[in-house]
């Protein structure tokens, strides 16, 4: 661990030109003392490290000196594909790969790297939801980096079982992980993290098939548990501005295959889908997001609960505001 680390000050420095103990320490994770031990390795081994003294002191090699260490090992390689993903990897417990291979892209490419991160940021969760990421997150990682079975005990529908999994890839979906596996049936299903209440890497390999894409199989499972999940129909009129923006007030491939659905325009410019809706009473809230920009024509009981829900609204509006006073 010391030889990395060392490895990654020296790194640091030929990337950065100078640092203080105190930067060190924190893009390392150690204490200022283990920096001053690391830096005294480097000049014992003969690496010329010197120490500019006083305020704004730091750190510096002699100007001219390069280090040839820059080869990339396989797992820090293969991180460098979710360099743009401090949070993920962190909690997949890959931030030490992704340190060292940032570093040792710096020093063979110089400011190439930083440059790139200073105009470029992904942000992978949704908007207003906690993104804490699962306790056995990092475990799960683990299988699937090595190709190890995963053992573990999953609450499903069902109730918790014991499971033995061949865990293939993880997918980061709005801020919630996913783990696609093959499991004693020999299908590849998806599982939520969160899930599972213990999960072990085992000692075990499996022998990963290649002609799996994990991307493919993430777009199909996922319009396959968008289509299962919605099991009513509405038959709803919308307006040219509520076809516009469906797919932004609904799952994208719900608004599509909605749309799908629909006849010609009437002579307002309005079409006649049919709406597929989780339940009643989501389809119901779903709906008046649309507002006037929409008509359910069936079910009845729906088509109830919105003209009763217009009329509550129009009473509200054509009477004084509360902020009239009266």
């Amino acid at each position: 661990m010391r030889a990395s680390r060392t490895i990654a000050l020296l790194l640091l420095l030929q990337s950065r030109r100078a640092m203080t103990a105190a930067e060190l320490a924190a893009e390392l994770e150690v204490s200022e003392r283990t920096v001053q031990r690391d830096v005294a390795a480097l000049v014992e081994a003969g690496v010329p490290v010197y120490a500019d003294r006083g305020r704004g002191g730091g750190y510096r090699l002699v100007d001219g000196y390069r280090t040839r260490l820059t080869g990339l090992e396989r797992a820090e390689a293969e991180v460098l594909h979710l360099a743009g993903l401090p949070g993920p990897l962190r909690d997949m417990g890959l931030a030490g790969h992704a340190l060292a291979a940032r570093l040792k892209v710096a020093a063979a490419l110089g400011d190439a790297p930083a440059a790139a991160t200073r105009r470029f940021h992904l942000d992978a969760p949704a908007w207003f939801r906690d993104a804490e990421a699962p306790p056995l997150l990092a475990e799960v990682s683990r299988a699937v980096w090595e190709d190890r079975m995963l053992h573990g005990r999953y609450a499903a529908r069902g109730g918790t079982r014991e499971r033995r999994l061949e865990p293939y890839g993880l997918v980061l979906k709005a801020g919630r992980w996913y783990l696609a596996a093959r499991g004693p049936s020999g299908r590849i299903g998806s599982y939520r993290v969160d899930r599972f209440e213990t999960a072990e890497a085992g000692d075990e390999r499996f022998e990963r098939d290649p002609e799996f894409n994990l991307a493919d199989h993430w777009a199909t499972a996922a319009r396959e548990f968008t289509r299962a999940m919605l099991r009513e129909r509405a038959v709803v009129r919308l307006s040219p501005v509520a076809v516009e923006n469906l797919a932004v007030l609904l799952e994208p491939t719900v608004a599509a295959d909605a749309l799908a659905t629909a006849g010609a325009p009437d002579a307002d410019g309005w079409v006649t889908v049919t709406l597929p809706v989780e339940t009643w009473d989501i389809g119901y809230l779903e709906l008046l997001r649309l507002g006037p920009e929409a008509e359910v024509l069936d079910p009845p009981d729906l088509r109830a609960r919105l003209t009763d829900a217009a009329r509550r609204a129009a009473a509200l509006y054509t009477r004084p505001s509360g902020r009239d006073g009266n």
